[in-house]
């Protein structure tokens, strides 16, 4: 077989506009690598696209259990879109069990691909069938395509000198040919891919090939199809793109912020979900004075980290919720040493363990006030996948321009998704300008500047020591002190610098007009349906703009004025009201509170539909008192 796409030359071609597909199966069905392969291919095309990975919770439920289904969706376009779908019009499901769980979210119409071979006796008991549900009616609304994948694989590979169990792992790939066939993406990449993934293993490599041009030309070949599909490039703004997870973003944007600063980096961590990637991504960049420590425990973790920014480095440290509560008191002993640090949180579905594969934004109100003392820290929250990497950037310029630990606020959606991405100009970024102090002649440890923060003495300099640790510091001269009023004094001077953070951020960008019926607030991984949500009602003729925070502590000061410019106020978040709760008592507005904690994103239509409900509620009050 050629390496070479061929174009189908005897089948319709439908022109599509945007599509969402979903891959499900079981966790060792390589869904994964089937959508992330699909999304690389896609890109390549120049589609716009956004992905949701959804990995199940444990690391290796039973094989065809409901507990143990892998799914990947994407949506690409022709146009711009912000995210992931909210129901697919394609289904490619591996097992019964994917099929069971994934089902109802199909578009009525919408394409059902399986693999028949899966729906074996044993597969069907374990999904809780008690019959075969490809002959029953619930799969009468949709065009239902049945294959013994597993079979053509297998066929396929006859040839191969892999044992038959190996063979039939490669099915994944014949489901990713014909997936690539009946949308006209070319396989080129994922050639080159698997040779370079499984170099060391040719036989693996050779199948994995066969079998995903066997899927391709199955669906040239079979009488099943008679048409596939094209989605044409979308016109996106010039530049040099790349595919790329928030995770991916978030290591590569402290790596620049690091060379910004002119500074080493030291990321020091325990493995969590759905924080490791971001280990993994930094580890391979020691050539730009990256060092990174996988430590015994969230606390010796931030530890190191703290001791790195103490010495002179960047000092960075990451976690999930639960990581978060470990630290919390290492936290504060940064804050009370004024040291520049920075605590990544990838929020999960918790409390505990709770749901560590999905994604959630529960931790807001922990990383806002989950500490002892009067304790307040900066905190950011990336938008978008790509802009994690800029928040990166701002979480660092933040620490180390006013002296204070950072929490930078992810999320398991943003960190696993991915979106085409424009590479920034580096020559184009502003500097993050650092002084250390040198010379000993009037040198204070807790010398404020005009942000309030003292100077970043780096230990060992001849002249400049100083104490720092737990204890109540004396203003300026940084000598231990019980003095109640020096204690109240330096609690306000440590609240004040936090607050003012805002005198130095950029003003908000309204989504719409500045004033108006509707003002819907957002932060975090809901950007994209809340902006496109927001989009649409407003082609639909509604009063409506949108705002999302990217600053949370503190928020940018223009925010409460233009709360006031607006009737309704509504806050949608994936958790059970935290930043709403925050408004609300520092606007005494009555906003109103979107809440989803299903582990699953926000789908456009449902906030539009809650959207909808507040502001007719709110016109009716408003009509009812005039």
């Amino acid at each position: 077989m050629s390496d070479v796409s061929p174009l189908p030359i005897s089948k319709e071609i439908e022109e599509k506009d945007v599509v969402v597909i979903r891959f499900c199966g079981d966790s060792g069905d390589g869904m994964q690598i089937t959508g992330s392969r699909f999304t690389q291919a896609t890109a390549s095309v120049g589609n716009d696209l956004a992905t949701l990975p959804d990995f199940p919770a444990e690391i290796r439920a039973p094989a065809g259990s409901l507990a143990g289904v892998s799914g990947y969706q994407i949506q690409f376009s022709s146009r711009e879109i912000r995210t992931p779908g909210d129901a697919p019009d394609v289904l490619v499901a591996m097992n019964p069990a994917a099929f069971k769980t994934n089902l109802a979210d199909l578009k009525k119409g919408g394409i059902l691909i399986v693999n028949s071979d899966a729906f074996n006796e044993e597969n069907l008991k374990l999904a809780g069938y008690a019959q075969n549900p490809l002959d029953t009616e619930i799969v009468k609304d949709y065009d239902l395509y049945k294959f013994p994948i597993t079979t053509f694989t297998t066929h396929a590979l006859e040839t191969s000198p892999l044992i038959k169990k190996d063979k039939e792992r490669c099915k994944n790939f014949f489901a990713l040919g014909l997936m690539y066939w009946l949308y006209q993406r070319p396989f080129e990449p994922t050639l080159e891919w698997i040779d370079k993934q499984f170099s060391k293993k040719v036989d693996v490599a050779n199948a994995n090939k066969m079998a995903l041009k066997a899927g391709y030309y199955f669906g040239e070949t079979t009488e099943a199809f008679k048409k596939s599909f094209r989605v044409a490039k979308a016109q996106l703004n010039p530049g040099t793109y790349r595919n790329i997870t928030g995770n991916e973003a978030t290591a590569i944007g402290f790596i620049t912020a690091a060379q910004l600063a002119s500074k080493n980096l030291t990321y020091a961590t325990y493995p969590i979900t759905p924080a490791s990637d971001i280990l993994h991504e930094l580890s391979k960049h020691k050539n730009f004075g990256i060092k990174t420590i996988q430590a015994e425990d969230e606390i010796a973790a931030i530890g190191v980290a703290i001791g790195a920014s103490f010495a002179g480095d960047i000092g960075l440290t990451g976690t999930s919720g639960p990581g978060v509560a470990l630290k919390s008191e290492a936290l504060s002993l940064a804050l009370m040493m004024e040291l520049p640090l920075v605590l990544i949180d990838v929020q999960r579905g918790g409390p505990s363990t709770g749901l560590p594969t999905k994604t959630e934004q529960a931790d807001l109100l922990q990383a806002l006030y989950g500490r002892h003392g009067e304790a307040p820290v900066a905190v950011v929250a990336p938008a978008t996948a790509g802009d994690c990497f800029h928040m990166a950037i701002e979480a660092v310029r933040i620490a180390t321009e006013f002296m204070t630990p950072v929490i930078y606020l992810s999320d398991g959606y943003l960190a696993n998704s991915a979106e085409p991405w424009v590479i920034p100009d580096y020559d184009k970024i502003p500097k993050i300008k650092i002084e250390h102090p040198s010379n000993p002649e009037g040198f204070k440890a807790y010398q404020r500047n005009e942000k309030l923060a003292r100077p970043w003495a780096i230990p060992g300099v001849k002249g400049l020591e100083h104490r720092l640790g737990g204890l109540e510091k004396q203003d300026v001269t940084g000598n231990i002190s019980y003095d109640p009023k020096n204690h109240e004094h330096m609690s306000h001077v440590r609240a004040n610098k936090i607050k003012g953070i805002a005198k130095y951020l950029p003003p908000l960008e309204v989504f719409g007009k500045n004033e108006g019926d509707v003002l819907v607030i957002g932060w975090g991984g809901t950007h994209g349906s809340i902006t496109s949500a927001v989009d649409e009602l407003q082609k639909e003729g509604m009063s409506i703009s949108s705002v999302h925070l990217r600053y949370l502590n503190p928020i940018q000061n223009d925010l409460y004025g233009l709360i006031e410019n607006f009737e309704t106020i509504i806050v949608p978040e994936i958790n059970l009201g935290q930043l709403v709760k925050v408004l609300r008592a520092e606007t005494l507005r009555d906003i109103k509170a979107i809440n989803k904690i299903q582990g699953k994103p926000f789908k456009v239509e449902e906030l539009k539909e809650a959207i909808k409900k507040f502001a007719a509620e709110n016109a009716a009050k408003n009509k009812k008192l005039a």
